[in-house]
């Protein structure tokens, strides 16, 4: 017997309703981060589902095609918000959601942040080196010099703030961060 077998019609339609609301907010917010859409929707979906699911059973919920569903998983797989299971007897793969917000929330923004970090970085040290060659070449240039430096302090604010930015994420990543904002409890 599944999980929805046994409700009415009107228990199953207001269930729906409720899901639905939440899939789709969840499908926004995710849209909010790069995610698409029917990815966020993919997740939202998979929420609900109270045991492991095939692709096949994905596609069947969402109406989509199975390349698309298939893409999606693997999204969710790559940041983390989804695992690939195994179980006896089964010979498709079968993924559930993963139920750890927190640490969803961990992995996706710190893979995300950190390769933000690893750019920006890189170009700012790039510039400040190009930067630091032209005062070189122009000192005698006042003018130029002092539009150098005050450029250069700007991007100097800006390393701290990315050192922080990789602080906060090992913080993150180490669980340290959970000593000053502890997770609730349900």
């Amino acid at each position: 017997m599944t999980q929805l077998e046994g409700l009415s019609e009107q228990q199953l339609q207001k269930l729906q309703q409720s899901r639905r609301r939440v899939i789709e907010t969840i499908g926004k917010n995710m849209d909010l981060y790069g995610v698409t859409l029917s990815i966020g929707h993919l997740y939202g979906n998979m929420f609900f589902c109270h045991h492991p699911v095939t692709l096949d059973e994905m596609v069947e919920t969402m109406g989509l095609s199975k390349t698309s569903i298939s893409t999606g998983m693997r999204t969710l797989q790559e940041l983390k918000m989804v695992n690939k299971v195994w179980s006896k007897g089964s010979r498709k793969d079968l993924y559930e959601v993963e139920m750890d917000w927190y640490q969803t929330f961990v992995d996706f923004f710190s893979i995300k942040w950190r390769k933000s970090v690893e750019m920006n970085v890189n170009a700012l040290k790039k510039s400040l080196s190009e930067m630091e060659k032209l005062k070189q070449e122009y000192a005698s240039d006042d003018h130029f010099v002092a539009i150098l430096d005050t450029d250069m302090s700007k991007m100097r604010n800006a390393l701290a703030y990315y050192r922080w930015l990789e602080k906060l994420i090992d913080s993150m990543e180490s669980g340290e961060i959970y000593n000053w904002l502890p997770k609730e409890d349900p």
